[in-house]
């Protein structure tokens, strides 16, 4: 079966009719749930398994899950989370453990609710001038801290059933904007990001799927990176990045145009799926005409994404709460 190139969001906390026929004639490779689409647990497991139903397969539902403001699902659904960065303060020597646990945590969170695809680790190097919509999101401020944070979020991840989706490919660390309302321009030297940025996502390259970052890098090109096919090469090749790659969300202004142009203009440039996320059907119906079917790389890289969810090892959650706590505490073992 051949997906449509597109991950699709929907309106609210149940499918109308019009959307499932939309999505079983458009087949999106997948979904993705935000706020509006989640009340209890009963209905979030309706809703996602109406989502697959409407497609006909078992089709990866994602959520961005990262804790602090970027937190879709909170208490009495899940932990609330402390922002990545201010987390990781409290653990020290042992915070690679202390994200692997938290992590797989999430995962276990989410797999009880029909959820297997996680829009994370974010491995964006952080700086002190890095947009205030992201820095705390980071792991940290050096890229060897970065590599180490994310391999072990992404563990935690994957050893919970759950799919990692790497981003902001190649690295949204030195945005000075929000490019959820403008297009950052990075007039950072070439070798230099080669050397910071693009590397904490070689460390990470065998993660399953990615997400691009919706910014200009002005020593290589003056489009940003979504729509550009030489940065999709770089990622592609120097980055070395073999996952299925995803647009950041193709309706945010950091993207001038229509979303049909843009929507062809980044499958044109070298992306696999065009996401798409406030569930808008005008814009939906939009979107997928003119992402069209992956191509044949495209859905081979899908197709080895979906290979990659695993049935996790049971655990005792309570267990790895009481592990968390006992590393703040100072008592656990760095890994």
């Amino acid at each position: 079966m051949t997906y449509g190139a597109t991950i699709l969001g929907c309106l609210g906390p149940t499918l109308s009719q019009r959307e499932i026929s939309f999505f079983r004639d458009a087949n999106p490779f997948g979904f993705i749930v935000f706020d509006r689409n989640l009340d209890d647990g009963e209905q979030i497991l309706t809703l996602c398994n109406s989502l697959r139903d409407a497609v006909g397969r078992d089709a990866p539902i994602l959520i961005d899950q990262e804790g602090g403001r970027v937190q879709r699902l909170r208490p009495p659904l899940a932990t609330q989370w402390l922002p990545p960065l201010d987390d990781l303060l409290r653990y020290g020597a042992n915070a690679p453990r202390a994200m692997y646990l938290r992590y797989r945590i999430i995962a276990d969170e989410l797999m009880a609710l029909g959820i297997d695809a996680n829009c994370a680790p974010m491995v964006d190097i952080a700086s002190e001038n890095t947009h205030e919509f992201l820095k705390n999101r980071c792991y940290g401020s050096d890229l060897a801290t970065v590599v180490k944070i994310g391999q072990a979020a992404a563990g935690g991840l994957i050893d919970g059933g759950v799919l990692p989706v790497l981003k902001h490919i190649p690295g949204h660390g030195r945005a000075v904007s929000d490019s959820h309302l403008d297009l950052p321009i990075v007039d950072t030297n070439g070798e230099i990001l080669r050397q910071t940025d693009f590397a904490a996502f070689t460390a990470l390259n065998d993660t399953p799927m990615g997400m691009t970052a919706h910014i200009t890098y002005s020593a290589f090109d003056d489009r940003p990176a979504t729509l550009s096919p030489k940065m999709m090469g770089m990622i592609r090749d120097d980055i070395g990045f073999n996952g299925l790659i995803m647009t950041d969300d193709i309706s945010m202004k950091a993207l001038t145009g229509s979303l049909g142009e843009l929507s062809r203009l980044s499958i044109d440039a070298g992306c696999d799926v065009v996401l798409h996320c406030n569930g808008k059907m005008d814009e939906m119906e939009e979107v997928a005409a003119a992402s069209g079917a992956m191509n044949a790389d495209a859905q081979r890289r899908a197709d080895a994404a979906l290979a990659c969810r695993r049935t996790p090892d049971p655990v005792d959650i309570s267990d790895l709460h009481a592990q968390l706590d006992a590393l703040v505490n100072g008592t656990g073992n760095d890994v």
